[in-house]
């Protein structure tokens, strides 16, 4: 009988879990992976951001849980510990930063270059989940806590911008 590790040693399945570890193959890219990577997110949330929100909120989970397992099998598979080439811990991240936001592109914009901000800083607690974990939890939740504090700065600009007069086209 063959063992479960060695199923995931076979060809098909390391080319399946590399093409979602790096946004299919959007983390081979040059120059900023994780950018391309947050770009593929901004592609999946635009497929996604019309589900009611109790079916978004399950699809995200589900998604995290996903991310944090491909990216502990891609580890293995590229023998490093948080290879650039993963992104799919910036899509997760995009994911979480739209949540609960207008579906227009304007807001989605807005919501990258946020992310991205908040990604490359790394603020406390996003900083600590990647130092604390050394698998797939610590490639993914740091951007995830990325996402949240991009989310919650993406409410601010919301509610903000306007009372400025500041039109944002939506």
């Amino acid at each position: 009988m063959v063992g479960s590790r060695d199923f995931f040693k076979g060809d098909l399945v390391r080319h399946i879990i590399t093409f979602f570890a790096t946004g299919a193959y959007s983390g081979f890219l040059p120059l900023a992976p994780g950018t391309w990577g947050s770009v593929v997110g901004v592609g999946l949330y635009w497929l996604v951001r019309y589900l009611p929100t109790p079916a978004y909120i399950a699809m995200v989970v589900a998604f995290i849980v996903f991310a944090i397992w491909v990216s502990t099998q891609a580890q293995a598979i590229f023998e490093e510990t948080d290879p650039q080439k993963v992104v799919i811990d910036e899509i997760a991240g995009i994911l979480v930063t739209m949540a609960f936001h207008p579906p227009v592109w304007q807001v989605a914009v807005i919501g990258f270059i946020l992310f991205r901000l908040f990604d490359i800083t790394k603020p406390w607690p996003v900083c600590w989940f990647e130092r604390r974990f050394h698998d797939g939890r610590g490639v993914v939740l740091d951007d995830v806590f990325a996402g949240i504090y991009a989310n919650a700065a993406l409410w601010l600009l919301l509610l903000i911008v306007p009372s400025m007069g500041i039109n944002l086209g939506f």
